[in-house]
């Protein structure tokens, strides 16, 4: 079941499951918040178990460019396009969020985005590879984020 996500009264609903459900809540509303005030969209997600194509490509993209793979179980995904750009976003137990953005034009911006909820601890798999710049948010305290660039075509 598709849920819109409030950035204005946060919910752990869907990610109760987590140790950092209330961070991981408030990373997710973050998220909310950017669409739309940047694109206008309702940010929606949806449970894990009803979503394994849109997991499968973002897994499937972190293998073929890093050989990483995600230790963590993921709690809910959200796939969409806006503004000519495919954005994909899985939120994991573990507090990690992945968001992939995919410009549908040769010419645009194609990244995987990690972004760590407040309080986690770095997933091993992560932490010899990238290094994590800090940012504030009302709604999820301090987020840690890095990104990589892809190459391939997805």
């Amino acid at each position: 079941m598709t849920h819109r996500v409030d950035f204005k009264q946060v919910s752990t609903v869907g990610v109760e499951s987590s140790p950092f459900a209330a961070a991981l809540a408030g990373l997710r509303a973050h998220e909310a918040r950017y669409f739309k005030t940047h694109y206008d969209h309702d940010f929606t997600v949806q449970a894990a178990d009803e979503s394994p194509q849109t997991i499968a490509y973002v897994h499937r993209i972190l293998e073929q460019e890093r050989g990483l793979v995600i230790a963590a179980p993921a709690l809910e995904s959200a796939r969409f396009e806006v503004a000519n750009i495919r954005w994909t976003h899985v939120f994991y137990e573990s507090g990690l969020a992945i968001n992939v953005l995919y410009a549908l034009d040769d010419a645009g911006k194609r990244a995987v985005g990690f972004k760590l909820s407040d309080g986690m601890d770095i997933p091993a798999e992560l932490a010899s590879r990238f290094k994590f710049a800090r940012q504030k948010s009302r709604l999820a305290g301090t987020i840690r984020g890095s990104y990589f660039v892809i190459r391939g075509r997805y």
